[in-house]
């Protein structure tokens, strides 16, 4: 453990933020695999509504992906790359060929 109070301060923040980003990329996960679960959802019931659920939940995901690369808890490359991931799910079970 630090003697110094600054230090002492700067592990308190870092510990605080560790928290923080830990349940900002939990919650995301969370919105990622709802997506691929309404997905996979579309695929075995096709449908108006499950389609919307496709839809909101790709939105919903992208939104907090977005945001969680502005914030700094994910890379802008790891947010790109999780995006591409939803949007090929979403217009494979959309859009089969």
């Amino acid at each position: 453990m630090a003697n110094i109070k600054s230090s002492k301060k700067r592990v308190q923040i870092a510990e605080r933020n560790r928290l923080e980003n830990k349940a900002y990329r939990s919650a995301l996960r969370t919105l990622i695999k709802r997506c691929f679960a309404a997905c996979a959802e579309y695929l075995q019931k096709p449908g108006e509504a499950a389609k919307a659920t496709v839809q909101e939940s790709k939105n919903a995901a992208f939104s907090k992906i977005d945001k969680a690369v502005k914030r700094g808890v994910l890379h802008r490359n790891t947010g790109a790359h999780q995006k591409s991931r939803l949007t090929t799910a979403v217009k494979k079970a959309i859009e089969p060929v």
